[in-house]
């Protein structure tokens, strides 16, 4: 019989998140207040502004009042949809926060309906009373949220038709990707350890990947592919009906392809996302040569997609949360003073959810919540160096968020494609610290060849994620519903090009497309990591170039949240997004890296 793993405390333990700030509790009776209060709202500002926002009477004062009412009541549902998603997150096995996440989700698509109509009566208005509406100064805050929702007015259907869709992806899309949560956080992976089988989460297998124990990383992996294997039923047919899903969304709404309503989302045209997926494949060589060069240095024969995290040394260092706070914290400071006090706030009014339990969601993420209150921050914190560099990048996240909350419910919000700027900018400034600090050759390449890894994740296996999509969405709408094996081989034929001959992939490997969740929850997005890595690379090199004097600049790009599209924001900071040589400028750098850890390796002797 198998039993629950125990773990080593790494100072994590007891480290939960305070939600008060939203809600006291699951009875708080605020809470029905507020749904009440959304829901007459709605009604009142559908009965005062239907008819007069697509009419020729429309003027600025009238159009302004609206736009305020609406964010205050979208702010108003936000909260609540907020508190609902992380009390479910902080326990996914707890039928109550389930079925509480299931009743918010119901009760905002009742508010939803009574504002509806707004949308797309702005998108209706013809464009020349737009244009004039739009130069007026009093709108001024709030015309980059006003262009941008009659970006989408082709692809809007009837009010009528918008109000069923809303209704009917609580028990459809929605509910599917709950289910997907339920599923994969309910899984106890069987892994045979030291003679024993333990009973592991996802977040505790994973880890276990990174193991300095090859055996010890070949039984994770196995019991992964077990646990996987195992719900590939219920998963596969998750799968198949999502990707189905979003097909349908796509004909309905006339867009041209599967990946165009991400494109729209953020605020990005397809042939900047295709240069930047193109010039990553160009460079997939270098990823070639680094596991070419980590096969050598681990004096290993044959190199499986088990090995591709062990540690070049064995070094068996465990980074308290004490610790990685105070590294990331020290980090953040060198760079901006700011910074660090904003970090610091996350860690001294308990905005942190750290500890690893059960039942909890894994993986890591900060929600920005709304801005009348702030963003919180999820990790599952198990004492290893990418640990330290989750919390940097999701406190990267949470210091975007904070600091964008001026903007507003409307436009603090960033487009996919630049939301990841703070993060991988926060993960870059914890490893030069590291980096800098470090003396010892074999740390230092270590250190180095863990970055170039987290990296490649970013930037190579994000493009490498997107290349999989488009092959699954495009099988399941040419094939019909997929099999779990037609689906494993696609998986296959999209990873094998990243790696050429360096990495052996394992039949047991085919199976690991079942446990990512932006494939359910985010069609398409993982290409903004590839986007934001990159950004981030070339803006870090500017701040080296520029000093001191980037540092406002940098902190003002981040207060923008999303009141301009990004390339207008990011023009702001001198970069031209539109720029052949932008991409392969972040690419140099990353080759400049590699080369680095050849001769690092060069020089350093191995026992």
């Amino acid at each position: 019989m198998a039993e629950l793993a125990e773990s080593t405390p790494v100072g994590s333990e007891g480290i939960r998140w305070d939600l008060s700030d939203l809600y006291s509790s699951l009875d708080d009776p605020q809470i029905e207040r507020d749904i009440k209060d959304a829901l007459s709202r709605a009604e009142s500002f559908e009965e005062k502004y239907r008819g007069k926002i697509n009419s020729d009477t429309v003027n600025p004062p009238l159009l302004l009042q609206a736009v305020k009412e609406l964010e205050s009541i979208q702010e108003q549902i936000g909260k609540l949809l907020s508190y609902a998603y992380l009390v479910f997150a902080g326990d996914t096995s707890n039928p109550k926060h389930g079925a509480f996440l299931q009743s918010v989700q119901e009760r905002a698509t009742e508010v939803r309906k009574h504002l509806l109509f707004f949308e797309l009566e702005w998108i209706a208005l013809p464009d020349e009373i737009v244009n004039t509406l739009m130069h007026h100064e009093s709108l001024a805050h709030y015309r980059h949220f006003l262009e941008h929702e009659r970006r989408y007015r082709p692809h809007r259907l009837s009010e009528p038709e918008e109000k069923i869709l809303d209704e009917k992806a609580n028990t459809g899309s929605r509910a599917f990707r709950r289910l997907f949560d339920e599923v994969i956080n309910n899984i106890r992976f069987k892994v045979r350890l030291d003679g024993k089988t333990k009973e592991l989460t996802e977040t505790e297998t994973l880890t276990l990947l990174y193991d300095a124990d090859r055996n010890r990383r070949k039984a994770a992996a196995k019991g992964l592919t077990l646990g996987l294997k195992e719900n590939k039923h219920v998963l596969t047919y998750i799968f198949n009906n999502l990707v189905q899903d979003h097909a349908v969304n796509v004909r309905l709404r006339s867009f041209p392809d599967a990946m165009a309503p991400r494109h729209l989302d953020n605020e990005i045209d397809k042939a900047t996302v295709d240069a930047l997926i193109t010039s990553c494949e160009k460079n997939y060589p270098m990823v070639e040569r680094y596991y070419s060069l980590k096969k050598r240095l681990l004096g290993l024969k044959r190199f499986y997609d088990y090995d591709r995290y062990a540690p070049i040394f064995s070094e068996k260092k465990t980074i308290d949360y004490q610790t990685g706070k105070e590294i990331v914290l020290e980090a953040f400071g060198h760079f901006s003073p700011k910074m660090s006090e904003i970090a610091g706030e996350f860690f001294d009014k308990s905005w942190i959810d750290a500890e690893v339990r059960e039942g909890k969601r894994g993986g890591a993420f900060s929600h920005s919540t709304v801005p009348s209150v702030h963003p919180y921050v999820f990790i599952n914190y198990t004492g290893k160096l990418r640990d330290v560099m989750t919390l940097a990048h999701e406190l990267g996240h949470g210091i975007h968020q904070y600091l964008s909350r001026k903007q507003g419910y409307f436009q603090c919000h960033t487009p996919l494609t630049t939301a990841e700027t703070a993060s991988v900018f926060g993960e870059i400034l914890v490893f030069h610290k590291l980096k800098e600090s470090e003396k010892d050759p074999k740390s230092r390449l270590s250190l180095l060849c863990s970055k170039l890894e987290d990296i490649f994740a970013t930037v190579f296996r994000q493009v490498v994620l997107t290349r999989f999509e488009e092959k699954l969405h495009n099988a399941r709408r040419n094939e019909g519903e997929l099999t779990s094996l037609r689906i494993n081989e696609l998986w296959l034929e999209a990873n094998r090009p990243m790696f050429g001959g360096s990495v052996v992939l394992t039949e047991d490997y085919g199976w690991w497309w079942m446990y990512i969740p932006h494939f359910i929850h985010s069609p398409f997005y993982c290409y903004a990591y590839s986007f934001g890595e990159l950004l981030v690379l070339s803006l870090y090199h500017k701040y080296l170039q520029e000093g001191n004097a980037f540092v406002p600049r940098y902190l003002e790009l981040l207060s923008s949240g999303g009141s301009e599209s990004p390339e207008r924001l990011l023009f702001r900071v001198g970069v031209d997004i539109t720029d052949p040589d932008f991409w392969q400028g972040g690419l140099d750098l990353l080759r400049g890296m590699v080369e680095e850890a050849v001769e690092l390796a060069g020089n350093v002797r191995f026992e």
